[in-house]
C-alpha cells in the first residue's frame, strides 16, 4: 500500500507545485522549492495522513490536500535545516542541497515558499470545518511549541552535555511533533472520534521517537549512500545522543519499545491498521 500512497502523493505534489511559466521572473525560487519537493524522499509523512484517513473510515484520496502540506512543511524543514546558519549540510536525499544549487538567499526563499505554499494546500481541503482543524494542527505541530522549538534546542545544546529529558524534550518537538501532526491530520480528514485522535496521538509519539534514535543509530552506523546524507554528523558538531548517551545497544532497545507501543497504540482505531504496524515495524529496523 505505501507504493499506491507514494505515487498518488507524487502526483498530487506535481499538481500542487507546477514548473514555472517561461518568463516569470520569479521562476528560479520556484525551481529551487521544486528541487527540493520533488527530489525523492520516503514521504512517510504525507503516507501517515493518508493512512489514518483510511483507518478511520475515510476516504485516502480526499486527504491529499493535508498529505502534501506535511511534506511541504517538512521539506522547508530540511532546506533550512541543511542551511549554513544551521547544520551547514552538503548533501540531503542522494545530491547536493539547495543552498548548494540555488545560493543560501535561495533556499531561505524556498523553504519560505513551501511553508506558505503548505497552507495554501490544506486550506484547499473540501470540508471548511475539518479544513481549519488541520490548518490548526499543522500550524502548532510546527511552530515553536513543536518542530521550531525542538530546533532552537538542538541548536543551543550545541557542545553542552545534554541530559536525557533534554533530548526528549528536543527530539519531541524536532522529530515527533511533524509525525504527530500528520496522524491528526489523517483522523481529522476523515472526521475520526476524539477516541481515535487519542490513538494517532501515542501512535505518533512512540513512532516518532522510534525513528529519531534510529537515525542517531545511523549516524553512527549508517552508510551514508544509503542514507543519501553524510553519517558522523552528530559528534563531528559535538552534539549529545541517544548513542552517546547510552550506547547502540541500548539505543536500539529503546527504539524496539517505542516501537510496541506503536503498534499497542493502534488497537483500540476502529479500522485495520496492519499497514502502519508493518510500517512501524519497517521503521524500526531501516538502514536509510
Amino acid at each position: 500500500m505505501l507504493d499506491v500512497y507514494r505515487e498518488a502523493i507524487e502526483e498530487a505534489l506535481e499538481l500542487a507545485l507546477p514548473a514555472p511559466e517561461e518568463g516569470d521572473p520569479a521562476a528560479v525560487v520556484t525551481e529551487a522549492m521544486r528541487y527540493s519537493l520533488l527530489g525523492g524522499g520516503k514521504r512517510i509523512r504525507p503516507a501517515l495522513v493518508l493512512a489514518f484517513c483510511e483507518l478511520c473510515g475515510g476516504s485516502w484520496r480526499e486527504a491529499l490536500p493535508f498529505a502534501c502540506a506535511i511534506e511541504m512543511v517538512h521539506t522547508y524543514s530540511l532546506i533550512h535545516d541543511d542551511l549554513p546558519c544551521m547544520d551547514d549540510d552538503d548533501m540531503r536525499r542522494g545530491r547536493p542541497t539547495c543552498h548548494k544549487v540555488y545560493g543560501e538567499a535561495m533556499a531561505l526563499l524556498a523553504g519560505d515558499g513551501l511553508l506558505t505554499k503548505a497552507f495554501e494546500c490544506a486550506a484547499g481541503f473540501e470540508d471548511s470545518r475539518r479544513a481549519l482543524a488541520g490548518i490548526q494542527r499543522l500550524a502548532h505541530n510546527a511552530g515553536y511549541a513543536g518542530m521550531v522549538g525542538g530546533q532552537c534546542i538542538d541548536l543551543s545544546s550545541a557542545g553542552k552535555d545534554v541530559d536525557m529529558e533534554l533530548l526528549k524534550a528536543m527530539d519531541r518537538g524536532k522529530t515527533v511533533a511533524l509525525i504527530r501532526a500528520a496522524c491528526e491530520l489523517g483522523v481529522i480528514a476523515a472526521d475520526g472520534s476524539a477516541e481515535s485522535l487519542g490513538s494517532a496521538w501515542v501512535y505518533s509519539e512512540c513512532v516518532g521517537m522510534a525513528f529519531q534514535i534510529r537515525d542517531d543509530i545511523l549516524d553512527v552506523t549508517g552508510d551514508a549512500k544509503k542514507l543519501g546524507k553524510n553519517t558522523g554528523v552528530d559528534s563531528a558538531r559535538d552534539k549529545g545522543n541517544y548513542v552517546s548517551l547510552l550506547g547502540v545497544e541500548r539505543a536500539q532497545e529503546l527504539v524496539d519499545m517505542y516501537t510496541r507501543k506503536a503498534l499497542e497504540a493502534l488497537d483500540g482505531c476502529p479500522g485495520d491498521g496492519r499497514f502502519l504496524k508493518d510500517l512501524a515495524m519497517e521503521l524500526a529496523g531501516r538502514e536509510n
